[in-house]
């Protein structure tokens, strides 16, 4: 990352550090900082870690934040928690509501208290776009949601209520991270729920049929690992008094109504249709098998929960963090191509 700051010589705890965000994350800051990884492997991958396994800087807890104990020991003489631990995918949470809320909500609410009896400095947690539910404005503006379409969904807005809560009542400085479709190396095939991305790659290397829901018009703002890093470290170090004073700024010069906000949408701010993916990712792949090239989708039925069109206004970020996204979508693709060719047969 261009001109990025960095933090130096802290102790940082990230959540969720085996899976795809976190263990990215941990690459990132491990060099110059002292680093806790909370993981419970249901959903990350110990193979994300295990170059850093044996680095005197890194320590590995395999436990989960459901547990309130687990947190506390975790969270023990940090400076920072970025937290990243959940259950993630729409779907999932359709099939399994219960699972989704003890892990999203109960254990968000765990971290919190162990941040805040633990003197943390900063707690940087991941939202998410699905927050923004049935509305149909793009793009996207932090302060204008509709309603949640998905009990994911709403787990994640009910994070960003009681990190709002937490702020106000115990001075913990909390800065939630709405991701929009994030993407880039690291992030699995494997499984039921797997992101499209990976989950298409794989299918092309094996020359299947990726599967496109619906007739591919659907869009997403596809937002490449490295933006989101260059987010989590300027929510961290940006100070909480020029935050403060930032968005003062923001919502009058977007005549919007006065309050507490320390959400931000993390994204390119681009708009990319399921159907140009498909081609794009294609076209990448095929650089390295033109067996590829001749493969087609399948056309299948639309995902229930799913919203039809997603993109971000990144104003707030770029006004208040510093947020500069540097990958657009499509250097993004290509960037991710050469690792799912090296990598997602392996995964």
């Amino acid at each position: 990352m261009k001109d990025s700051p960095r933090l130096y010589n802290k102790r940082i705890l990230i959540t969720g550090g085996a899976g795809f965000i976190g263990s990215n994350l941990v690459e990132h800051f491990l060099p110059d900082n002292d680093i806790v990884c909370l993981d419970n492997l249901s959903t990350g991958f110990f193979k994300n870690i295990k170059d850093f396994i044996n680095h005197p800087r890194f320590k590995f807890i395999e436990g989960d934040i459901c547990e309130l104990e687990t947190c506390r020991r975790a969270t023990a003489e940090c400076d920072y928690i970025f937290h990243h631990a959940a259950l993630g995918s729409v779907p999932r949470s359709i099939k399994d509501p219960i699972a989704t809320n003890v892990s999203n909500i109960g254990g968000f609410l765990n971290m919190l208290v162990a941040a805040r009896d633990a003197g943390v400095k900063r707690f940087v947690y991941a939202a998410s776009s699905s927050t923004y539910g049935d509305s149909k404005e793009l793009p996207k503006v932090e302060s204008r949601t509709g309603r949640p379409l998905s009990p994911y969904a709403v787990t994640k807005f009910v994070n960003e209520l009681y990190a709002n809560v937490f702020t106000q009542l115990y001075e913990l400085e909390t800065i939630g991270l709405r991701y929009f479709n994030v993407f880039g190396k690291n992030q699995s095939p494997a499984g039921a729920y797997a992101a499209v991305i990976p989950l298409w790659a794989k299918n092309l290397l094996m020359h299947e049929q990726p599967v496109i829901n619906g007739d591919g018009s659907y869009s997403r703002d596809f937002t490449h690992i490295e933006n989101v890093i260059q987010a989590n470290v300027r929510a961290a170090l940006t100070p909480w008094q020029s935050i403060l004073e930032s968005s003062v700024t923001y919502q009058k010069e977007m005549n919007m109504e006065m309050k507490p906000d320390h959400v931000f949408n993390i994204a390119y701010g681009g708009n990319t249709t399921l159907l140009e993916l498909f081609r794009t990712l294609r076209d990448n792949l095929a650089k390295y098998d033109n067996k590829i090239s001749q493969i087609e989708p399948f056309y299948g039925q639309i995902r229930e929960g799913d919203i039809p069109h997603s993109q971000a206004s990144i104003k707030k970020a770029a006004t208040v963090l510093g947020y500069q996204p540097e990958i657009d979508a499509r250097k993004g693709f290509e960037m991710v191509a050469g690792w799912y060719f090296e990598n997602a047969l392996k995964l």
